[in-house]
């Protein structure tokens, strides 16, 4: 089981390039946590098999981490609302899986640390959390759709 070399090798490539600062994937007989700053990026799996892996991270990562952390927010000041912004590349989904209703939708009061998407990325679903507590004005992202890091995908107006 676990993971072989080059899943390792493309994990690190899109940690470095997503901006994400860390991400931890564990299974039964295997975890594997990648972390990255302006230091090298350090890989350790364990206990099956032990490797550490050093690359440097593309350029200085924005704080953004993965699922654990809330979404980053911007507040725009031509607007009295506040854009939750996607913290990493991947596809944006609205529910955990097609029979499910949408995490939120339009005019729902949402509250800081709730689920308000997925984005899957690289078959890891992160579920983002808002970090702030208001009402969802729009949504907008297509459910499915491929999103950017730092992209737009809900404005909110608080409450």
């Amino acid at each position: 089981m676990g993971m072989d070399i080059k899943q390792i090798q493309d994990l690190i490539k899109f940690v470095s390039k997503s901006g994400v600062n860390e991400v931890s994937i564990e299974e039964q007989d295997f975890k594997i946590t990648i972390k990255t700053n302006q230091e090298p990026t350090y890989v350790a799996a364990q206990p099956q098999q032990q490797m550490v892996a050093q690359v440097p991270a593309a350029a200085p990562a924005p704080v953004a981490a993965v699922a654990a952390a809330p979404a980053p927010i911007a507040i725009d000041d031509a607007s009295k609302y506040i854009t939750v912004k996607s913290p990493m590349i991947g596809t944006f989904y609205r529910s955990s899986n097609p029979e499910k209703p949408s995490f939120v939708n339009v005019g729902d009061e949402i509250s800081a640390g709730q689920v308000v998407c997925i984005i899957e990325a690289m078959k890891l679903f992160n579920e983002i959390e808002s970090e702030v507590s208001g009402r969802i004005v729009k949504v907008l992202v297509e459910n499915a759709q491929p999103v950017e890091y730092d992209q737009p995908l809900f404005l909110v107006e608080p409450i």
